[in-house]
């Protein structure tokens, strides 16, 4: 996927007036995504997505523990500027539904394996691990 396809899903999935606001949201949500995915599965994530993106799920520092979806969100809101929990749960939404389409059904449920319960709805896939 090229940078301006992902970015241009992003902003149409998350109805962001800007790619700007499209890439912020972006950079944020794989960064935390990355910090919780190890080995083949956030290796195959990163192969479809930009090379910007990819570096940016592969090069987080590992997270200490594993966040439920809520607390996930909540970080997300505390490193996008001017993010409440709301929109902060419509960003991570729109980054992680994009990423899920770019994966596939396979990859998006061995990704949620990873995970807490509950990252399949911000994934848009309910159910789907």
């Amino acid at each position: 996927m090229t940078t301006d396809a992902f970015l241009e899903a992003v902003r149409e999935r998350g109805e962001y007036a800007s790619r700007q606001e499209a890439d912020r949201a972006a950079r944020v949500v794989l960064a935390l995504l990355g910090a919780h995915l190890v080995g083949e599965e956030r290796s195959r994530l990163a192969a479809r997505l930009p090379e910007t993106y990819a570096l940016i799920l592969l090069n987080p520092l590992p997270a200490a523990e594993p966040l439920s979806p809520e607390r996930f969100v909540r970080a997300a809101a505390a490193w996008i500027e001017g993010a409440t929990e709301k929109t902060a749960l419509w960003d991570t939404g729109a980054v992680l539904s994009v990423a899920a389409d770019a994966v596939g059904a396979d990859l998006t449920r061995r990704i949620l394996l990873q995970l807490p319960p509950g990252y399949d709805l911000l994934f848009g896939h309910p159910e789907a691990a």
